[in-house]
């Protein structure tokens, strides 16, 4: 089952010939969420070959236009190569009336469903879950508002010992309450723990992608121990005034975060269009978090699937 983030595009608000704006791929089992659509979007699934139909669901951080100008040419593009399921947009309540004048001076009618979901910029609210996956929103500190989005993998149940089984004679009805975390009773009244059952499950993977924001320490505990945490760093520390003025963070801050999240790994980008080399914020972020890395347009960070670490 896959997990796996594709970095689309990776600058700041202006882009150039080497870098797009701001736009990620998540692929979990085959199911794809954009997250971001800057400028350019549409285009880059294209490059990286990614069938653009496939994506059905769509987050829109906040209402700079680095994060959504490119949004009504992929809904577009979508509509001309003839569309028909529907699209959810999780965004700012705004961007609704933002699409639909769009739309309509362009007269055009689309041939498939679209649905918008706001939300809100105070507290973090879950805006999608379902058996594979739950999305919840990360308040950030910007120049608007803004949100990140956590995406958490559902936890599998336990799995079962097939030699237990047969030892305890456990009928196959008893099995799903037992992968669950029941034990399992005898007809003697013996208590059989599901740790000696089961075997452990696989852990449930987890993505932060916090866009636009200046240093927020609030943000820590909802973030705490992801897999892979995305965090913007526009600046390099000796700029630190000017992401002050701007409310973005530098990479040292980034890697700050990181550091007292303690997440598995750091991608750091959003970077400003002055940088061409881009090795020195990546030696910033790894002299404050070793486990950082560049946002670089058309790599992929993959997600293996590992065990909970227990008896079984």
């Amino acid at each position: 089952m896959s997990f796996k983030l594709t970095i689309l595009g990776c600058n700041s608000a202006i882009p150039t010939t080497e870098r797009k704006p701001t736009a990620q791929l998540l692929n979990v089992s085959e199911r794809f969420f954009l997250i971001d659509c800057g400028e350019g979007t549409q285009l880059q699934l294209r490059k990286y070959k990614f069938k653009m139909q496939s994506i059905q669901h769509i987050f829109i951080s906040h209402l700079h236009g680095d994060h959504y100008f490119g949004l009504i040419g992929l809904i577009s593009t979508m509509h001309l190569l003839g569309r028909e399921k529907e699209l959810h947009i999780y965004a700012p309540s705004e961007l609704k009336d933002i699409i639909y004048i769009q739309l309509g001076v362009s007269n055009t009618e689309l041939r498939y469903p679209l649905f918008f979901h706001s939300f809100g910029f105070e507290s973090s609210q879950v805006l999608l879950e379902n058996s594979s996956i739950t999305v919840s929103t990360i308040p950030l500190n910007h120049s608007i508002p803004c949100c990140g989005f956590l995406f958490k993998e559902a936890q599998q149940d336990r799995r079962m010992r097939r030699e237990k089984l047969e030892e305890y004679n456990i009928p196959n009805y008893s099995v799903p309450k037992i992968k669950a975390g029941g034990d399992f009773v005898m007809e003697d009244g013996t208590i059989i723990s599901h740790l000696e059952l089961t075997r452990s499950a696989q852990k449930a993977r987890s993505f932060a992608f916090c866009s636009d924001t200046s240093y927020h320490e609030p943000i820590i505990d909802q973030i705490s121990g992801v897999d892979i945490l995305y965090h913007e760093a526009t600046f390099l520390n000796d700029l630190k005034e000017r992401a002050l003025q701007t409310k973005h963070s530098t990479v040292k801050e980034a890697g700050t975060i990181a550091l007292k999240a303690n997440v598995g790994k750091l991608i750091i980008g959003h970077y400003s269009q002055r940088y061409h080399d881009l090795d020195p914020l990546l030696e910033e972020a790894q002299a404050v978090f070793e486990k950082s890395f560049l946002a670089i347009e058309g790599e992929t960070h993959e997600l293996i699937r590992s065990y909970d670490s227990d008896r079984g």
